[in-house]
């Protein structure tokens, strides 16, 4: 079991690091100029404006979860320690602390999509662009 806690601006790299490294797992079908744009947006934008709690291990920072609002904007965990709960974790601390959960997952990243069907979300509607605009499907997935 992980220790979470809040997002701390001294947090910032080791989290757009994880990031990385989950997406170049999870993305391989983004290019190297998308996950540089992707990269930027994560550590300028993204985590200064989401409520971000990271899971610790007695080693520093596995993973996190950016919520704005209900929505999981990201939940990114080292590749190094998938499968070993984190990500349940911290889905778990989200939904205590929100309730009802609303997630987007590429469909093409189809160890993501098992994974929130593992953890109770159902799909409540797809689109066929990224927030991006790249013609990249998404899958909005809901737990209550």
């Amino acid at each position: 079991m992980s220790k979470i806690r809040p997002y701390e601006p001294t947090d910032r790299d080791q989290l757009v690091d994880i990031w990385e490294a989950a997406s170049r797992v999870g993305h391989p079908f983004l290019t190297e100029s998308d996950i540089g744009e992707q990269k930027a947006l994560v550590r300028d934008i993204y985590l200064p404006q989401a409520q971000n709690w990271v899971a610790l291990s007695e080693h520093g920072p596995v993973g996190f979860i950016g919520l704005l609002d209900n929505f999981v904007g990201g939940l990114f965990v080292d590749p190094h320690v998938h499968r070993a709960g984190v990500g349940r974790e911290l889905i778990e601390h989200a939904a205590l602390l929100k309730g009802h959960l609303e997630v987007e997952v590429y469909p093409r990243n189809e160890a993501a999509v098992l994974f929130y069907h593992r953890v109770s979300f159902v799909e409540i509607g797809r689109r066929s662009t990224d927030d991006q605009g790249r013609e990249l499907e998404l899958i909005r997935l809901r737990r209550d």
